[in-house]
């Protein structure tokens, strides 16, 4: 059964070629992922939008009947910022206000239930910015919680706005990892916090106690959870309150250098001093297991505990495995499942009986759900039971459906139901039929081919996505973008910042490629990447330019742009001094590696120790060394297609100086270039406004040399 609000009904009368503008995309509503109440009637999920007009956001919480379809607003605001659904019946909730009374830069914990929340009562107003709210009820009807905040190396938590500010802004290092993507980093590290919530009388009383779990575990390092870059999904509380379990990176080893995780068990009660690893190294029946693991979850009966685990010690994109341990400090029996399967999973839930796992795995240019039984030995190979889309999150309901919130290419969110066999059950949602904004996107505009190269064994992918009004008797000019990583991809998901609708509706046909290093083709394609960068994805993309001029005549390629970020700015710069090159009128590089010889100005400095086989020293100076063959600048000689280039300030992973480099030397050879940077930007662009001058300025460049604009300059 499907519904469809009175919104979706009206807008199904509009006429469909209506196309999606940069505009209309910032501005249309964002949706977070439905989280469902215990017993399945009802799920909740926040959302929000900007308005150019006032230059405001606006936020709010909807209420989604998964009985009826109904959705109604459920808090018109933005103080609630987090929900545990926790307490007497199912729809007891506590919940977090992001301020507090006496404005010091804490937070505020209520407990409510979901259909009254005027009735709120207020708990606890906590002093500092505590945030990953997860919690139990006990059998005695106290409730037990876990948070994280910034800490101390004393174990006390910390918060901005009352801390002691010093005389001088210096920072002082005698380790690599002094900064990570956006931040310097300091003394002051994320840990996990327990309390308990006293309930007497069908209300609750806290005592202000909170348990640091993490801080004071130090070896080369010190503990941190989550990680600096994550949140709640690194740690869980069991179903009866009585352990807690997190994950870290490995304190034995330096942190820019490796990526290698411990996930600690740990009672409720006890501190920093009583954890216990599960998985250190060397201590499960499976030896090549080293590297990053990822979310820790108990199983609904308390007595296991899965997790995904990858076996390089310094790769981030080494395949997951999923493991299960006993729940049992004193006898893990730490078992694979599905341990050869060729698929990396990234995301886990259990089911009700705690005999399967779902897990997600990028596969095919998708993100799909697989069940994966406790009984799975090595070789078993799940089977999906979802097709199109990445889900943001998904969650077994009592009935045993799962409750999935998910993108595509052309919506922003659907929210659905699907039975544990794969099929829908219910359709409760759509935004591309319901926003405005959205108006006329659909599955239609979106298809794909499967080309070959001479890198790799198995044919390789690659999106096509149409403009708004397509006629095929026509032709369009080609939008070419390489994907960054280098491991990752072009999914069929929604995206706010390379949106493929928006570009194409600008006029053009978009060919996102997936070549060598990309993932959800099987391991190969993804480890080939290493010590390869300008070699097999180059190609690999040259043949998919190849094969649409000879295949697809609706496109016309002698007017072609490409346009890439992080390693798809690497891909352009590369592309830039070489024969592929010649075949665009324009490039353009968001925040893209100019000199590879200039890697360790990076953070995570196991990315370029990987993938460019080894660290860097006198070697990289070698041509031998993937330092000195890949790097852009070899070529300058050739550079002469018109270049546009962003480069924003606070971006760590690559920095500012490689926006820089690259502007100098295309204004120096007299290249048509022009450079937008932003100041309070990361590695990506995420202010509204900011994001409008980046499309009207990227689009001003691409249409001008494209001819899709009447403009008489790019400038």
């Amino acid at each position: 059964m499907r519904f469809q609000s009175q919104a979706a009904v009206a807008l199904a009368a509009l006429p469909t070629a209506l196309g999606i503008t940069f505009e209309g995309m910032l501005a249309a509503n964002r949706y977070d992922s439905a989280a469902p109440n215990p017993s399945g009637d009802f799920a909740i999920y926040s959302v929000s939008n900007y308005t150019f007009e006032t230059t405001e956001s606006a936020s709010w919480w909807n209420k989604l009947d998964l009985k009826t379809g109904e959705i109604s607003v459920w808090y018109a605001g933005s103080d609630i910022s987090e929900v545990a659904f926790v307490g007497p019946t199912p729809t007891s909730i506590i919940y977090i206000n992001g301020t507090n009374a006496e404005g010091d830069g804490g937070i505020s914990l209520y407990s409510a239930d979901a259909n009254a929340l005027e009735d709120a009562k207020l708990i606890a107003s906590l002093p500092a910015p505590y945030a990953g709210l997860k919690a139990v009820q006990t059998a005695s009807g106290d409730i037990k919680f876990l948070v994280y905040s910034k800490a101390y190396p004393n174990g006390t938590a910390y918060n901005e706005a009352t801390a002691a500010t010093s005389a001088s802004t210096a920072r002082i290092y005698t380790s690599t990892y002094v900064r990570h993507w956006d931040t310097w980093l300091d003394d002051k590290k994320n840990a996990v916090f327990g309390g308990v919530l006293k309930e007497s009388n069908g209300t609750y009383t806290f005592s202000g106690e909170l348990t640091n779990y993490v801080t004071g575990i130090c070896n080369v390092t010190c503990a941190e959870s989550p990680y600096d870059q994550s949140d709640q999904s690194d740690y869980d509380i069991s179903p009866d309150g009585s352990s807690v379990v997190f994950l870290t990176k490995d304190t034995a080893l330096p942190l820019a250098n490796y990526t290698a995780d411990v996930i600690y068990t740990v009672p409720f009660n006890g501190t920093s001093k009583d954890v216990v690893p599960i998985n250190a190294r060397g201590s499960t029946k499976y030896a090549a297991a080293q590297g990053a693991a990822t979310t820790p979850r108990f199983s609904p009966s308390g007595d296991k505990i899965a997790y995904l685990q990858m076996n390089g010690i310094s790769y981030e994109s080494d395949r997951n495995i999923l493991y299960v341990a006993n729940a049992n400090s004193d006898d893990f029996n730490v078992t694979a499942l599905a341990l050869n399967w060729d698929r990396s999973p990234d995301t886990i839930a259990w089911s009700n009986d705690s005999s399967s796992i779902f897990v997600s795995a990028p596969d095919l240019g998708n993100e799909r759900i697989f069940p994966v039984p406790l009984t799975a030995g090595d070789d078993y190979v799940p089977t999906n039971i979802t097709d199109q889309g990445v889900p943001a999150a998904f969650y077994v309901l009592p009935d045993n459906n799962l409750l999935v919130s998910d993108s595509k290419i052309w919506t922003s969110r659907d929210i659905y139901t699907i039975t544990p066999e794969g099929e829908v059950a219910t359709t409760y949602f759509q935004a591309n039929l319901v926003d405005p904004g959205l108006a006329g996107l659909g599955p239609e505009d979106v298809t794909e081919f499967y080309y070959t190269s001479n890198t790799s064994e198995i044919k390789q992918q690659s999106w096509v996505i149409l403009p708004e009004g397509f006629d095929e008797s026509k032709t369009y000019p080609l939008a070419f973008l390489p994907h960054g990583g280098p491991q990752g991809g072009w999914y069929n998901s929604w995206s706010t910042r390379w949106n493929y609708k928006v570009w194409a509706d600008q006029g053009y046909v978009v060919i996102a490629p997936n070549p060598t290093a990309s993932s959800g083709w099987g391991q190969n394609l993804t480890d080939a990447i290493q010590g390869r960068w300008g070699s097999y994805p180059y190609w690999d993309l040259v043949h998919v330019f190849d094969y649409v001029e000879e295949n697809i005549p609706y496109i016309d390629t002698s007017r072609s742009i490409c346009a890439g970020a992080s390693f798809g700015g690497f891909m352009t710069n590369w592309i830039q001094g070489h024969e592929l090159g010649r075949r665009f009128k324009a490039l353009v590089t968001h925040d893209g590696s100019t000199s590879t010889l200039n890697q360790y100005a990076s953070d995570e400095l196991w990315f370029m120790n990987h993938d460019f086989s080894g660290q860097f020293n006198q070697t990289a100076f070698e041509p031998s060394s993937p330092y000195f063959e890949w790097n852009p600048l070899l070529y300058i000689n050739n550079w002469a297609t018109p270049h546009f280039v962003v480069h924003s300030d606070n971006d760590f992973r690559l920095p500012i100086s490689e926006g820089i480099l690259l502007f100098n030397v295309l204004q120096t050879r007299g290249v048509p270039s022009k450079f937008l940077n932003f100041p309070d930007e990361t590695h990506w662009v995420t202010h509204p406004e900011n994001s409008k001058v980046w499309h009207t300025e990227i689009f001003k460049w691409i249409n001008y040399y494209s001819g899709l604009s009447n403009a008489t300059s790019p400038y």
